[in-house]
């Protein structure tokens, strides 16, 4: 039940990436031409076949059809993912949007080795994946199995959301009312802020 287990946590995660994209393919495009990493008339297939290959990937991982080739591609993704991160943070190429979920956020696209080194697990335990063989669980295993995995996905996705718009630590003054906090505290010293 472990590998149904952590199979349908990888293949929840192509889910999870692979269907933004298809809403989204001019900002796939950008994403991949920013990498620089393909000749031109590639980089308009890769953002094509980018999201179905993870769709079709993470499907596959979840119900356990063709399981080990699935991982084996999951592996064979995540390590290219892994490869364009890496080389363009070696070149010192930082300003680049991830493409790992979604595209235009508010924030300045950034990716840092954070991305690299997730990447680089998810080779790993695809690669685990599609060369340990696992025992055929039961049905009911499953799909308990699948249960978790969704559950686990619930409570990332909702501390990554949760992240993004809870800053502990900072006081409750919008960025843009930050000068005028300054001068109220420096002007009054009775003021909370």
């Amino acid at each position: 039940m472990l590998w149904v287990l952590i199979a349908s946590i990888v293949g929840g995660t192509l889910l999870l990436a692979g269907i933004p994209k298809t809403r989204d393919r001019q900002g796939l495009l950008r994403t991949v031409r920013g990498y620089k990493l393909l000749p031109v008339p590639l980089e308009d297939a890769v953002s094509f076949a980018l999201p179905w290959a993870e769709i079709v990937l993470g499907a596959a991982l979840i119900t356990g059809i063709a399981g080990r080739w699935a991982a084996a591609g999951a592996a064979l993704l995540f390590l290219c993912f892994f490869g364009g991160l890496t080389i363009n943070l070696l070149r010192g190429r930082r300003d680049l949007d991830c493409g790992c979920f979604a595209f235009g956020s508010h924030n300045i696209p950034r990716i840092g080795w954070f991305h690299a080194v997730r990447a680089g697990a998810f080779v790993l335990v695809s690669a685990a994946l599609a060369l340990v063989p696992a025992g055929a669980p039961s049905l009911a295993e499953h799909l308990l199995a699948v249960a978790l995995a969704a559950l686990v996905l619930v409570v990332v996705v909702t501390a990554v959301q949760l992240r993004s718009i809870v800053h502990p630590g900072r006081r409750p003054v919008d960025d843009h009312l930050t000068k005028a906090s300054i001068e109220l505290r420096a002007a009054s010293p009775l003021s909370r802020y």
